[in-house]
């Protein structure tokens, strides 16, 4: 099945389809905090932005050695210049997730995670981004977990189809790591995720004090590694 019939047929599924937790206790706590609105994008918007993308994307290198090695098989980039029609979307973007009088730093953060690239557990850091984030994804699925840094055993997965939004605030951000899984990892429940390239376009709060960057791809490491749930064989 072609991916933009995929996503139309996965859309119908109820909103709960998307996140699934440790327990009732964690799904009601980040309730409001950890959101994922799929469908965001039509098909044509999908394709708008990442034709835009694949430029200046195609002119850097896969990395993989992150400065605090949280990330690996990647490339990024600060977008401030966009078109009109990628304008519109962001704009959508920006009246979905943050309220009207939240300043959001001026760059949109975007980061291409080739097939087998993945993300860390890491908690971003507060120098870098706002209390909100809000991350478009293109290309392919993936699946994002979050994990209380003081409790392990309680974790929450967000489905990210391609064309979804995804939105992280508050204790989401702070008292939960996040990471995407590997494509070995890459199942959501019994469903597996097969991982290809994966794009995010990431907007973001301002910070309380200054300076760029922030979202995925501004880590701060998340302490040892804990033990994943259980994934399906």
């Amino acid at each position: 099945m072609a991916a933009g019939g995929g996503r139309l047929v996965m859309r119908t599924l109820p909103a709960p389809g998307w996140v699934r937790g440790s327990d009732p206790a964690v799904l009601s706590r980040l309730r409001d905090a950890a959101v994922v609105k799929p469908g965001f994008l039509s098909a044509a918007e999908e394709e708008t932005l990442s034709r835009e993308l694949e430029p200046e994307l195609r002119r850097r290198r896969y990395e993989y050695d992150h400065w605090d090695a949280a990330i690996h098989g990647f490339r990024e980039t600060e977008k401030t210049l966009w078109s009109q029609a990628s304008r519109a979307i962001l704009e959508r973007v920006r009246a979905a997730a943050f309220p009207p009088s939240q300043a959001l730093l001026p760059a949109v953060h975007v980061l291409d995670l080739e097939r087998r690239g993945f993300i860390k557990p890491h908690v971003d850091s507060v120098k870098f981004c706002g209390d909100t984030i809000a991350g478009l994804s293109l290309l392919s699925a993936g699946v994002m977990r979050l994990r209380h840094v003081q409790q392990p055993g309680q974790w929450l997965e967000l489905l990210l189809e391609p064309g979804s939004l995804y939105v992280l605030r508050g204790p989401a951000r702070y008292d939960f790591s996040h990471e995407i899984l590997p494509d070995g990892e890459s199942f959501f429940g019994e469903r597996r995720v097969p991982r290809g390239r994966r794009i995010s376009v990431i907007c973001r709060s301002q910070p309380e004090g200054t300076g760029p960057g922030g979202g995925e791809g501004a880590p701060q490491p998340a302490g040892p590694t804990t033990p994943a749930p259980p994934a399906a064989k």
